[in-house]
């Protein structure tokens, strides 16, 4: 449609308006009307005409402390949870990650089998994954009324394949137990398939530049490669998983850019789908766009964010939703396609976790009061998750002040989606501009704004 046609028929498209702050919510109809004077000051262009990267869908991980406080909750507690994640109608969660065995937030230490001389596998036990994080595992995914999609991570080997001897305080993969490992994680995938669970991809190891007091494993770019092209890759072949993408790296993103450039070579490049990042060492937007820019097929995902509270105060509680909002649509302008939140749940504390790394979640759980504590970041981030849809595609847009964050997207509806984030204390003007009409709104002091515009 020309730009004069559309102005004609401006009033047609009308937007659906809605607006959090600290204190509460805002919704309103507006309805867009021809730009006859031709604007130019205050305004946020939107073009549809310019299309990015596909989205595949939100969630969050589903820990072994998440699955233990959801089993402390009454069943209209855990109907209230998981509808609100995962059904069509609330925040429409579609992805899911899972570690494989122990991490910092499990309840303890363990791991599916533990006797190096069981080349086999037959002592492999899957009883641990069974007893707190299937039955939410299942939950989610009759809630949401067609399969999940899965991702599978390990934070440690099992202690006898590791330099150290132990699945804390780093360590690496012992040479000679690379096969045996790789066996070992499609073993975990081929178990989560048994029980009716679409595992859609794995990453090599979360966090492999890092020497934690909990599960942690560390891997150099060159061991990271090797393990990948010789043995990870060969193994889900051999296993009948060739279906199951492999994503590197699975670390903060500061390092993105290089450890996709050690690792991906002709000999490694149809093997990665894709490169996993964390936000804990800050924006690092730019390392995102240059690795879309020397990659542009490889899938770039966010597979784990939270507010850790060792670095940000737990009654922050707004600030906190606004710097998570700010990573999120950071991330979407520079071509992540996919958002992994951390804990789903956790109790009043930010636990249990095995060594005291408490941190934030959408939800928490105060096990003494027995009420569920839905949180402010819940409500910021039902904002994308309810509204961008899988299969959008994140659309062109200018902004006329760095007072405010934007993204936009267009749905396979061909509804436009528009998120403003106003981090500053004054309220901020906009005029949304679209194909020829204009719509006025008022982004208030600290807030985040969500705009679904539609053709009436």
């Amino acid at each position: 449609m020309s730009l004069k046609q559309e102005s004609v028929n401006a009033e047609s498209r009308k937007m659906a308006f809605k607006q959090e702050t600290a204190h509460g919510m805002e919704t309103s109809n507006l309805t867009f009307h021809p730009d006859a004077k031709g604007i130019e000051d205050q305004v946020v262009n939107l073009y549809p005409q310019v299309t990015f990267q596909e989205i595949e869908g939100f969630g969050g991980a589903i820990t072994d402390a998440a699955a233990y406080v959801y089993s402390l909750m009454s069943e209209e507690q855990k109907r209230q949870l998981i509808q609100t994640y995962f059904s069509p109608s609330n925040m429409k969660y579609c992805l899911v990650r899972i570690h494989m065995d122990s991490c910092d937030f499990s309840t303890g230490i363990y791991e599916a089998m533990s006797d190096e001389a069981d080349r086999e596998l037959k002592s492999f036990s899957f009883a641990r994954t069974e007893k707190y994080i299937l039955p939410m595992l299942e939950a989610a995914q009759k809630a949401a009324g067609k399969p999940l999609k899965l991702m599978l991570s390990p934070w440690s080997p099992p202690a006898f394949m590791k330099t150290n001897g132990q699945r804390v305080a780093g360590g690496s993969l012992k040479e000679g137990m690379e096969g045996f490992w790789a066996d070992y994680i499609c073993r975990y995938i081929l178990e989560f398939q048994k029980r009716g669970f679409a595992v859609q991809r794995i990453s090599l190891q979360n966090e492999p530049k890092a020497v934690q007091t909990w599960d942690s494993c560390v891997y150099t770019a060159k061991q990271e490669k090797r393990f990948l092209r010789d043995f990870m890759y060969p193994a889900l072949q051999s296993h009948g998983l060739s279906e199951v993408e492999i994503f590197i790296w699975d670390h903060n993103k500061e390092r993105l850019f290089e450890r996709a450039s050690h690792l991906i070579d002709d000999t490694t490049k149809g093997m990665v789908a894709g490169a996993a990042f964390h936000w804990y060492s800050g924006d690092h937007f730019e390392a995102l766009e240059l690795t879309r820019q020397k990659y542009p097929d490889l899938k770039l995902i966010i597979s784990e964010s939270c507010i850790e509270y060792k670095k940000y105060a737990a009654g922050e509680e707004w600030e906190n939703a606004e710097r998570l909002s700010h990573e999120i649509i950071g991330d979407l302008n520079h071509g992540m396609c996919a958002f992994y939140d951390w804990n789903l749940l956790l109790d009043e504390e930010g636990g249990p976790n095995h060594v005291g790394n408490f941190c934030h979640a959408p939800f928490l759980y105060d096990r003494r009061q027995k009420s569920l504590l839905p949180q402010k970041i819940q409500r910021c981030f039902a904002h994308f998750s309810s509204h961008i849809l899988p299969g959008a595609k994140g659309i062109g847009f200018s902004k006329y002040t760095d007072l405010l964050d934007v993204t936009a997207f267009q749905n396979p509806d061909g509804s436009i989606v528009a998120i403003i984030l106003n981090r500053s204390s004054k309220e901020v003007p906009v005029t949304l501009r679209l194909e020829g009409a204009l719509a006025q709104i008022t982004a208030l002091p600290r807030s985040i704004s969500t705009g679904v515009i539609q053709q009436a």
